[in-house]
């Protein structure tokens, strides 16, 4: 019963608390925590939203650099400096924007740092930390002698995994030159898939469910294949071994092979945001299920919270399992591309 009680309450983390007073608006609702946002929500105690500020730094033509703290638009229609946040349904939503004089708005360079930003901080010196550990560990043990227990055995056995049932079968003899970003990709993808299923800070943030952060990534693959890819990759693209009439005097197999180029990372990108968005906006679709149903009497609303939080415990161990399978297939078919690009003729 405990065990009940404390998953139900992690659930309900998930929502703001002024909601079970209100109706639900399943737009607001599902957005406020799928979308960046300027300052990071923590939870709402007798309807004041306790956040943490996140610094802004803007850079507008007019009037240069400017630095201050998000609690300064933190109310709705509040304006600082002349930056106000445009509203919903306005150019530029949900954006810092700069009000002219003459009453235009316009939308200055904004380098802030937002929920997903910190977000990405957090994991990044969390991986940091996780692999530090674990070389201390290398440094004051013989391997050859003692065996790896707890994070630097589990950290052994995912890295010995990756290596040798993706990047060595995938790329082939010189596959220790790309072990390093492929290894990275993988934990810094893992890292943020779990953590974007913790519900209460510092988890919580939609990294790799926002499609800048995946592509970032589908760019670096990109690269790896294309600037580190042999004379033969090219001449397949370039002049591929096919009947001349389809290659000359109309390229058409060059100009498909071409836009393979770009397809293959477009693909990367978005397989990745889609699958962990679609987790993310599941999971809070099962919360919202007990409040959407407050309405229909008591004894529906205790059948269905039941049942909300049964699915939602499924759910998030669901999630636990797609977290890993989309660093797993991110890193496998990277692999598989810049193996493809590194393959001799014949």
């Amino acid at each position: 019963m405990r065990k009940l009680k404390f998953i139900l309450l992690t659930l309900l983390a998930l929502l703001p608390a002024r909601l079970q007073a209100e109706e639900l608006d399943m737009d607001t609702y599902l957005f406020s925590h799928i979308n960046d946002a300027y300052s990071w929500h923590i939870t709402t105690v007798n309807g004041h939203h306790v956040s943490i500020p996140l610094p802004v730094i803007l850079y507008s033509k007019e009037s240069g650099f400017h630095l201050f703290s998000s609690a300064r638009l933190a109310h709705e229609g509040s304006s600082y400096r002349g930056f106000t946040i445009a509203p919903a349904g306005q150019k530029w939503e949900n954006k810092i924007v700069e009000q002219q004089p003459d009453g235009s708005v316009t939308r200055p360079l904004d380098l802030s740092i937002t929920k997903n930003v910190l977000g990405l901080m957090i994991n990044g010196l969390l991986l940091v930390v996780i692999v530090l550990l674990t070389a201390r560990w290398y440094r004051r043990h013989d391997a050859m002698k003692e065996a790896p227990r707890g994070l630097p055995g589990i950290m052994e056995m995912i890295i010995t995994m990756v290596e040798d049932d993706i990047i060595k079968d995938s790329i082939g003899k010189d596959y220790k030159r790309y072990s390093p970003y492929l290894l990275t990709a993988f934990f810094f993808i893992f890292i943020n898939n779990l953590m974007g299923i913790v519900p209460f800070f510092p988890g919580g943030a939609n990294t790799t469910g926002n499609i800048a952060v995946t592509l970032v990534l589908a760019i670096c693959t990109f690269l790896a294949v294309n600037l580190f890819g042999n004379k033969h990759y090219w001449k397949d693209i370039l002049w591929p071994d096919v009947p001349m009439a389809i290659k000359c005097p109309l390229p058409l197999m060059p100009l498909i092979e071409i836009v393979g180029i770009f397809t293959k990372p477009f693909s990367l990108m978005v397989r990745l945001f889609a699958n962990i968005l679609a987790g993310h906006c599941m999971i809070l679709g099962v919360v919202a299920v007990i409040f959407l149903t407050a309405e229909l009497g008591a004894a529906m609303n205790a059948g269905m919270t039941v049942v909300a939080v049964c699915l939602g415990v499924f759910m998030d161990i669901l999630e636990l399992l797609v977290a890993f399978i989309q660093a797993y297939v991110f890193t496998m078919l990277s692999a598989v591309f810049i193996g493809l690009s590194r393959q001799e003729g014949e």
